[in-house]
């Protein structure tokens, strides 16, 4: 018999898994490789669009690439190790390897063609993942411009839902705890929150480090500038 205490713990960890909480180690047996567009990211158990589909890989899963083939209408796919137990063949647009020469570029690229949080959130992956990239500094200015730009929708759309329900809390606290905060946080972006307009702005992270890691790059006058900007609208501590 297992002890109850024991049990308790091996149904935690087990949860854990399951709802993904747990942290993940990078797949292993090949080069290393992460999903940037989760549009294209069937795995399929043959190099080709009629092969059985494994399973959908999320934005920002790492796998492994072990080999590559060319299917008869010219795709390429990649035969990737997902987790020990799990691999199959994915397009290889479907992601990006920080080892392959030209991949940050076609993800920058991607970045730029994408719009509100995917661009954000791809623009993450690239400096979570490309850390030798020279695009860093354009990416860090882009990232810290659509978080602002995406912080008057934020505003609005919180104002929306919290007009008619509001409690005897201070009511900034209901902004600064709004859901719609979460998905940002998971990206490590963060809002402040000015009380005299009840809106929210980025909080300058992504110009700051511009500036302090690539002071002398056309990007960091730039962030300087966005910096200055936000500093007259809203105190930042």
């Amino acid at each position: 018999m297992i002890p109850h205490k024991l049990r308790l713990c091996l149904l935690f960890i087990l949860f854990l898994q399951i709802t993904g909480f747990a942290q993940k180690k990078p797949p292993s047996g090949g080069r290393l490789a992460v999903v940037v567009d989760e549009r294209l990211a069937a795995l399929r158990a043959t190099p080709q669009f009629s092969g059985r589909l494994v399973r959908r890989l999320s934005r920002g899963r790492l796998v492994a690439v072990r080999s590559v083939k060319t299917s008869p209408d010219g795709i390429t796919f990649l035969l990737v190790n997902v987790t020990r137990r799990t691999h199959g063949w994915i397009q290889r647009d479907a992601v990006a390897s920080p080892s392959r020469s030209g991949d940050d570029r076609r993800l920058f690229a991607l970045i730029q063609r994408s719009t509100g949080f995917d661009r954000l959130a791809r623009a993450r992956i690239l400096l979570d993942h490309f850390p030798r990239s020279p695009l860093r500094p354009e990416v860090l200015l882009l990232l810290g411009d659509t978080a602002e730009a995406l912080a008057e929708k934020l505003s609005l759309d919180a104002a929306r839902r919290l007009k008619n329900d509001l409690g005897d809390a201070s009511e900034f606290s209901y902004y600064l705890n709004y859901t719609g905060l979460d998905r940002y946080n998971r990206q490590r972006v963060s809002f402040v929150f000015d009380k005299t307009t009840n809106r929210f702005h980025y909080d300058g992270a992504a110009w700051r480090e511009l500036i302090r890691v690539f002071p002398r790059s056309s990007a960091a006058s730039e962030a300087r500038k966005r910096l200055d900007l936000l500093y007259s609208q809203v105190r930042i501590k």
